[in-house]
């Protein structure tokens, strides 16, 4: 085991997010309208709450080829057609938002989900936000940290003062409305970046590590980064960690690779021409979704066995599958939620409490 466990104070958790893609079918080249893309997403978001899986994530972009550039408004819709399940951005892309906006958008949604709502924050994998709202790209660290910082500062109090450099200061001002949860929840999302994954842990934020990409164990490192700076930054509640991973469940293996292959790979590829990368080929692909690669993609036993043994590395808290990259068939990717709410999540949910059991 390359990374210890972690203490779970609470049942490990399984959900999924989503980018709302708008993507063409790779088969036929047509394209769903945005609506018809809103109201898919409303009913995967149904179906993984009357499922019981724990989470649902929605990410933030401003591009053509996806329709959730404001999240905290879709996932608003959902907790009003949901009644368990947390809702979360994933991310919000902070450095080029507005700390107080965040705030207030998503302690409404917390009000309107009683309690449900948290806020992923990274630095996003696009760039398009930032001369959207005129933000200099130079700036691109300096913007995350003071942003974090007045974030955390909405949170802990009511009014607030408060000055930077990106930002008009703040006097005294009120910030309201305040959320239904004590402590509004809020995540630090990583992709590789060690300073973020430190800076989550020395700030005693939860952090999830983005692997879509390589070998999971490469990322082993920032786990006990995290962990170490976690520690010595003497915080006393506990620690929690998410895998946030691309994923597809059918029900079996060629199945389940034949289903995902043609998307993901008209998307990555089209990312890979925009930054220098290489066509996904088939064989890279079959490799991604080996044990040791970053795809959970396969069979329900396929995909236990690959979160296990993730599980073993990280000690995670949390697993979050992007359930689909572009547009796939609307019933694939129900009956992959449906598969993952009844297959997976018993058997590796029962597995984890009981290897909890064993170390206490």
């Amino acid at each position: 085991m390359a990374s210890a466990p972690l203490t779970l104070k609470r049942p490990f958790e399984i959900g999924l997010y989503s980018f709302a893609e708008l993507t063409p079918d790779p088969l036929t080249g047509q394209k769903i309208s945005p609506t018809e893309r809103i109201k898919n997403l409303l009913e995967t978001a149904e179906l993984a709450d009357q499922l019981g899986l724990d989470i649902f994530g929605l990410g933030e972009h401003h591009r053509p080829d996806f329709v959730a550039s404001a999240p905290a408004v879709i996932l608003a819709a959902i907790a009003a057609r949901t009644q368990n399940i947390r809702l979360t951005s994933a991310v919000t892309v902070l450095s080029s938002d507005d700390p107080v906006r965040v705030f207030q958008n998503f302690a409404s949604l917390d009000l309107i989900s009683q309690g449900r709502a948290e806020i992923m924050a990274g630095r996003g994998s696009f760039i398009e936000s930032f001369p959207l709202f005129g933000f200099d790209l130079n700036d691109y660290d300096e913007l995350f940290a003071e942003k974090l910082e007045l974030l955390l500062d909405l949170r802990e109090h009511e009014r607030v003062s408060w000055s930077g450099k990106h930002r008009p200061a703040l006097q005294n001002a009120g910030i309201y409305p305040r959320p239904h949860q004590e402590k509004l929840p809020i995540w630090i999302a990583v992709g590789g970046t060690p300073q973020s994954v430190a800076r989550a842990g020395m700030l005693g934020l939860p952090l999830a590590i983005a692997i879509i990409g390589g070998m999971p164990e490469h990322f082993v490192p920032f786990a006990d980064l995290y962990r170490k700076a976690y520690s010595q930054a003497g915080n006393l509640e506990a620690l929690q960690l998410s895998i946030n991973s691309h994923g597809h469940i059918a029900d079996d293996s060629k199945q389940a690779a034949d289903e995902f292959f043609p998307s993901y790979a008209l998307v990555m590829s089209k990312i890979g021409r925009e930054r220098g990368w290489p066509p996904v080929t088939r064989q890279q692909f079959e490799g991604s979704r080996s044990l040791h690669g970053a795809n959970m993609v396969g069979s329900p036993d396929e995909v236990i066995e690959k979160i296990l043994f993730q599980h073993e590395l990280f000690g995670h808290t949390r697993l979050l599958l992007q359930l689909s990259i572009g547009t796939m068939p609307h019933h694939q990717v129900m009956h992959a939620i449906e598969l993952l709410g009844t297959k997976v999540a018993p058997v590796v949910r029962k597995e984890i409490a009981s290897r909890a059991e064993t170390t206490l």
